[in-house]
């Protein structure tokens, strides 16, 4: 009874002690062994190919980040190197422009100190045209004088007049140049 109580114990489960069940399971091992030779390697291998595919992408990836980040700092550098050199070529360009305006107003100075020695110049050669003139006159006039003079013979009353009439036209010769 204990046999029959096991083989029915055995019936009554899932699973039943029997040839059927024998080959049933050589038959999972078997197609096992053909899914793992056949299916299982293959899907492992391509999974493990697309798996270091993924982080090789993701490694150049890092890498591109990298050199963009290294190209942008690189930009930046240069960035402030063109702006430094832009202020100073206004800087220059500005200095060269305050000399050029410090040369052109020293020049007008010099001009204007020159024609103002040009008209010095001027006035002087007029002043000494205007004395000799004078004097050619003072010349004549004492020539005149003196040969009024000589045409009459005077007394001191008349020789006074004669003289103060001389000053008189000789002042207002003077006045007149």
């Amino acid at each position: 009874m204990s046999m029959d109580m096991a083989t029915a114990a055995l019936r009554l489960g899932l699973v039943e002690l029997s040839w059927t069940f024998v080959f049933q399971l050589i038959n999972t091992l078997i197609l096992y062994l053909i899914l793992r030779k056949f299916l299982f390697g293959p899907v492992t291998n391509f999974m493990q190919k697309r798996e270091n595919e993924i982080k090789n992408q993701i490694q150049h990836a890092k890498q591109l980040d990298e050199e963009a980040q290294k190209l942008k700092a690189d930009y930046e550098a240069k960035l402030l190197l063109a702006e430094e050199e832009g202020k100073d070529v206004v800087k220059k360009y500005t200095q060269r422009a305050e000399n050029r305006a410090f040369e052109i107003v020293k020049t007008a100075e010099a001009e204007v100190d020159n024609m103002k020695l040009n008209a010095h110049r001027e006035l002087e050669r007029e002043r000494v045209k205007a004395v000799n003139e004078l004097k050619g006159q003072i010349s004549e006039l004492t020539i005149l004088a003196a040969s009024k003079v000589v045409e009459k013979d005077l007394n001191e009353a008349d020789h006074k007049e004669l003289i103060n009439k001389f000053i008189s036209e000789v002042g207002e010769t003077q006045w007149q140049n």
